[in-house]
């Protein structure tokens, strides 16, 4: 039976309610599987799963369930071992790393943020930085809307600016909210977005980070922000003691 990995915990604080249900249909009881100090949220893993809202809602119930008497090392959504007796075995080989995450994660939280571009503002922007746009557009005016050949270079050199300054923004939206984390973790690049990036904030400097936040939005209206948190710090644990099923990996923790 395989088995399915909601989280680590510092062994000494593995008490969790007897009741204490997961993910499945139906839901699979929760266990503590213990290695020396350290401990592991588990239950059995169902068949075929798949990050349907209700088994989302019980990784994050259980999670919280387990984190409320510490620490706990969430693991995403998805995370299956082939059986106990691996999960014990990995909690031994990375006890030390374990251990470390617990002590650096306690009083953590992560938000994840996500940029993209206002496409009319960042045109007008890259417009009003650009003087040989701005010439070529003209010129183009000018002419009558220009060759074909005219307008194929306005494109190309429309898209070349926006594409210098998507890259030049993401690194302004991390070095402006950096400040306010205790690290940063830059997701995987995704279609849409300029800027994919997780901090970890100290969960008494929430509010300070959110208004750190509002000020990158104020500051740059040609950009659109997206918040999620706050999470458990899902990007700052890895690796984990087991392996994402291939369809359902990563679902919960920085959102789409």
């Amino acid at each position: 039976m395989s088995t399915y990995v909601y989280g680590i915990i510092d062994g000494a604080g593995s008490s969790l309610p007897e009741d204490l249900n997961g993910v499945g249909d139906p839901p699979r009881p929760v266990r503590v599987l213990t290695a020396g100090d350290l401990g592991a949220v588990v239950s059995d893993a169902p068949e075929g799963l798949r990050p349907k809202r209700k088994d989302l809602l019980a990784h994050q119930n259980v999670l919280a369930e387990a984190g409320s008497g510490g620490c706990v090392l969430p693991m995403r959504f998805g995370s299956v071992a082939p059986d106990d007796e691996t999960v014990v075995t990995v909690l031994g080989e990375r006890a030390e790393h374990y251990q470390e995450r617990l002590r650096a994660l306690n009083g953590k939280v992560e938000y994840n943020v996500k940029a993209t571009h206002d496409e009319e503002a960042v045109l007008h922007r890259v417009m009003a930085e650009n003087p040989e746009l701005r010439a070529l557009t003209e010129a183009n005016r000018q002419a009558g809307g220009g060759s074909y050949e005219d307008k194929l270079r306005l494109g190309e050199m429309v898209v070349s600016a926006v594409k210098a300054r998507e890259a030049e923004d993401a690194a302004e939206v991390q070095r402006e909210l950096e400040s306010g984390a205790t690290a940063v973790s830059a997701g995987p690049e995704s279609t849409g977005w300029l800027a994919n990036v997780s901090f970890l904030v100290d969960r008494d400097s929430a509010e300070a980070f959110l208004a750190s936040v509002e000020q990158v939005r104020k500051s740059h209206p040609h950009l659109e922000l997206r918040v999620n948190g706050p999470l458990p710090p899902y990007s700052f644990v890895e690796p984990g003691p087991a392996e994402h099923a291939g369809s359902t990996a990563g679902a919960e923790s920085s959102g789409e």
